[in-house]
């Protein structure tokens, strides 16, 4: 497949961190970015990622990214690495542009790349004339991936922020596993209203007449459409707005009542 035509001049840059927003650190980089490229505008897609948890990220990108407009460049700073010998990448994966650490944060979004045919460059961005003068041990989103991300927007080639690489690191993540009654899968995310979801899709079960769902001791019986379907305080299994399985209370938090965690099995019988 043919790259995308070249961009002058790229106006809109997300951000995804751990930071949180008590510290300014976030301020910080949008303070970078601007005096390099004050037109750009900055979107946050969460600074509120697990700290350390790169696969919730890769989560969360992968959910994020494909809504943006063609040129969009995605900042994503969880770095537990910062300071090592871990490298700097700027990556174009389609029409979109990804600046962030080489430590498996991109790699559902390489996943699907290569399994739609689009087009991937990746560079270890070594070339010190692109970060800041000074480089803090701990705050790389600032001193790097920020002005990198400026520079990019300005119309910096990705041949000028360093070198080829074609060996990223990708993180080893679970695929749910077809059995005799169904599939067999784990908790991948919960997120802010304490909704379970699993990597186990649509596309794995389909739309059949009844399954039981079974999750940390409670079982599920069949799938519901929308959460009203149900009264407030029920326990219901439905596909989310991803495509994901979710596990869900209505008007309630279904990781308070399981206790569900990332990486618990989640296992769905199909009945009928």
């Amino acid at each position: 497949m043919t790259s995308p035509a070249p961009f002058k001049r790229l106006d809109f840059i997300t951000l995804l961190t751990d930071f949180g927003l008590k510290d300014g650190n976030v301020g910080v980089m949008k303070g970078v970015i601007w005096n390099i490229a004050r037109w750009v505008k900055i979107a946050d897609l969460s600074h509120q990622i697990s700290p350390q948890n790169v696969a919730e990220a890769a989560l969360i990108l992968r959910r994020s990214a494909p809504y943006f407009p063609t040129g969009t460049i995605h900042v994503i700073v969880v770095d537990p690495g910062v300071g090592t010998s871990r490298r700097p990448i700027v990556a174009q994966i389609g029409a979109h542009y990804y600046v962030c650490p080489d430590n498996g944060v991109l790699t559902m979004m390489l996943e699907h790349a290569e399994a739609e045919g689009e087009s991937i460059r990746i560079i270890h961005a070594d070339n010190p004339h692109y970060w800041l003068p000074e480089i803090s041990h701990v705050f790389h989103g600032r001193d790097i991936f920020a002005p990198l991300a400026g520079h990019l927007a300005n119309g910096a080639t990705l041949e000028a922020l360093g070198t080829s690489l074609d060996n990223p690191v990708r993180l080893a993540l679970a695929a749910p596993k077809r059995m005799e009654y169904g599939w067999k899968g784990e908790v991948i995310h919960v997120d802010h209203f304490g909704n379970i979801s699993a990597n186990i899709r649509h596309e794995h079960l389909g739309e059949p007449a009844q399954v039981q769902v079974q999750l940390c001791g409670f079982t599920i019986e069949g799938m519901v459409k929308t959460f009203g379907e149900r009264p407030p305080g029920e326990l219901v299994a439905l596909y989310g707005s991803t495509g994901n399985l979710i596990v869900s209370v209505v008007n309630g938090s279904a990781a308070k009542r399981t206790r569900a965690k990332p990486g618990d099995p989640v296992e769905v019988k199909v009945l009928t």
